[in-house]
């Protein structure tokens, strides 16, 4: 079992595929995509890096970008992280605009969850945050995950001045809507601290509000991510928040990270990642084993956002969040 020196253990991977990504959401990529072409890790060293995540215990692996599905082989990926031995469940986290094509395809390859991106119900609005007028293509993904089977999850990320309205339209398409929305705090990056500035605000008062309405909070379990989620007998849907500011946001902290360059990032906001490359190159599943537990000794207690420590996360791309 992969364990750091605060006793924290790790049961999720959060594995980039690629940096890539096609929207212009103004958290992330306001000028859009500007990096060099680059050789992504294959499919055969995406094998490797599972096979030696699930023999240390990690039994739970996220697929993430930039944007995945810009990916051709994004379905053989999954495949492959499915059929590893000791994984029982692979998600994945999307913008969501090419998912209604690729939707039957993921699920058949063995993927159960998708984290969708979508930070406003409103098609000005969220042409406005996301850079892109494809709110209806989102929608549709949205819908087809759910035809075939999967568990959807959307992320809203809480931005001043749009807070009050986002919960509440949310609130509103959850009625009868069977999905869960997590509300995500901004978070400080490298390239854009005026934004964040001037746009972050605290999810603190809004979990207080629904708590209040006869929101109940649920029980995390072992493989979950960081959010408290609630839910009310009155609705079809869930909501939750993830409040990277909060004091003890880092006490249960469950994931390790890898890029699409093969770094291991113990966490989002290191100072920098770790090359496993040559190990996932030669399939050497062992001697990648090693080196991961002897750095894990170097994570720390805290991210230190708190502190405006953004280490080299220079936008959320880099490392899919």
């Amino acid at each position: 079992m992969l364990q750091d020196t605060f006793g924290r253990r790790f049961y999720y991977l959060r594995l980039s595929i690629t940096d890539v990504c096609n929207f212009r959401c103004q958290y992330c990529l306001p000028d859009g995509y500007e990096g060099q072409a680059q050789t992504f890790l294959s499919v055969n060293e995406i094998d490797t890096l599972v096979k030696g995540f699930a023999g240390m215990g990690t039994c739970k692996i996220r697929v993430t970008g930039g944007e995945p599905t810009l990916r051709k082989d994004v379905s053989d990926i999954v495949a492959a992280c499915a059929a590893t031995p000791g994984i029982q469940k692979v998600a994945m986290t999307t913008h969501g605009g090419k998912l209604a094509s690729h939707a039957k395809s993921l699920a058949d390859a063995g993927l159960s969850q998708v984290n969708i991106s979508l930070d406003s119900l409103d098609p000005a609005q969220f042409a406005l945050i996301s850079g892109q007028d494809k709110l209806n293509a989102v929608l549709d993904g949205v819908n087809e995950a759910l035809i075939q089977g999967m568990s959807v999850k959307v992320n809203t990320v809480l931005l001043r001045p749009f807070a009050e309205s986002q919960l509440s339209t949310f609130l509103d398409w959850l009625k009868d809507m069977p999905v869960t929305v997590r509300f995500i705090e901004l978070m400080e990056t490298g390239q854009h601290k005026a934004f964040f500035k001037s746009h972050h605000t605290s999810a603190e008062p809004f979990l207080a509000r629904l708590k209040a309405a006869g929101w109940e909070v649920l029980k995390r379990g072992a493989d979950a991510g960081p959010a408290v989620e609630l839910q009310h007998p009155d609705y079809a849907g869930r909501i939750g928040f993830i409040m990277p500011y909060s004091s003890d946001f880092c006490s249960s902290c469950n994931r390790l990270r890898v890029t699409a360059l093969g770094k291991l990032h113990l966490c989002l906001f290191s100072d920098n990642g770790l090359p496993l490359r040559d190990y996932l190159l030669r399939g050497d599943v062992s001697g990648l084993q090693g080196f991961i537990t002897e750095k894990l000794a170097d994570k720390k207690v805290s991210h230190y956002l708190q502190d405006g420590v953004t280490g080299i996360t220079k936008n959320l791309s880099m490392l899919g969040g």
